[in-house]
């Protein structure tokens, strides 16, 4: 079996200091259980709900702190890009990410998705809420020459407001396409503009769907953590607590590894 991966951190990095005390606990974490542990935070979330949304502190200062926690927790790192300029930004100044991530929202942008794989990245790719899982074969033809490429499930579109997790989904892509499968069990949670002028999503049914995940054959996951969601300047309802973080893995990762090879995986 390969080694589980696990994409945690906040939604947008705020400071050096909150960023290093997540990183930090998820490295812990995932150490003690065998599983390789990948820090994200976002610059800029272009795709806020309403123009008064907090977007992030930018390029440079999120850049200077993957730079800290990349070089004293030799970690990989991982960020969203949104437009072709973010991912010349990031190359030109050889920015510290290993990992350039196309969001769920502009999954079938081909000059977007073409770009990033000509960066000698690995490209993480989020399914996107309005996408059937047979649907990312089209999207996965547009990464010719990509360094490796990896597929996130985020949770499917159901009327507004509202996303549904279809595991069958999960099972399909893995079959169907060579490449890493993730499932996005906190994004899986959120209620797009459920809030009005935000989206709203309920964290308590992240273990859960990750664990009904694990269950399904899926080693892979990405886990958006922080130490205070209430106040998080985005994706506060369905962020993980970072104090819960630990027992969150230790359920995933005892699944994983209890299931092993089981036939229907």
């Amino acid at each position: 079996m390969k080694k589980m991966k696990i994409i945690a951190g906040p939604c947008q990095h705020q400071t050096l200091e909150q960023s290093l005390e997540i990183a930090t606990e998820c490295k812990r974490v995932c150490d003690i259980h065998g599983i390789e542990y990948i820090f994200k935070a976002s610059f800029d979330k272009a795709n806020r709900t309403s123009v008064d949304g907090q977007r992030g502190v930018g390029m440079n200062d999120t850049m200077r702190a993957f730079g800290v926690i990349r070089r004293g927790l030799d970690v990989k790192t991982l960020t969203d890009v949104h437009s072709v300029t973010d991912i010349d930004d990031i190359i030109t100044k050889s920015h510290p990410v290993d990992v350039l991530q196309i969001p769920a929202f502009l999954s079938r942008q081909t000059d977007l998705i073409q770009r990033a794989c000509t960066t000698n990245k690995i490209v993480n790719i989020k399914k996107g809420q309005f996408l059937a899982p047979w649907d990312m074969e089209g999207v996965l033809s547009k990464t010719s020459g990509a360094k490796e490429i990896w597929l996130t499930e985020r949770g499917t579109s159901f009327g507004y407001n509202r996303l549904v997790v279809d595991y069958t989904g999960m099972q399909y892509m893995k079959k169907h396409y060579p490449v890493p499968i993730f499932f996005d069990a906190t994004h899986a949670v959120q209620q797009p503009g459920g809030n009005g002028d935000s989206s709203g999503g309920n964290r308590d049914y992240v273990t859960g769907l990750a664990c009904a995940a694990a269950g399904m054959g899926i080693t892979n996951f990405f886990l958006e953590v922080h130490a205070d969601p209430d106040n998080a300047p985005s994706d506060g309802p369905n962020m993980l607590n970072l104090k819960d973080f630990a027992s969150t893995v230790k359920r995933v990762a005892l699944i994983v590894k209890t299931l092993g090879n089981a036939w229907w995986i």
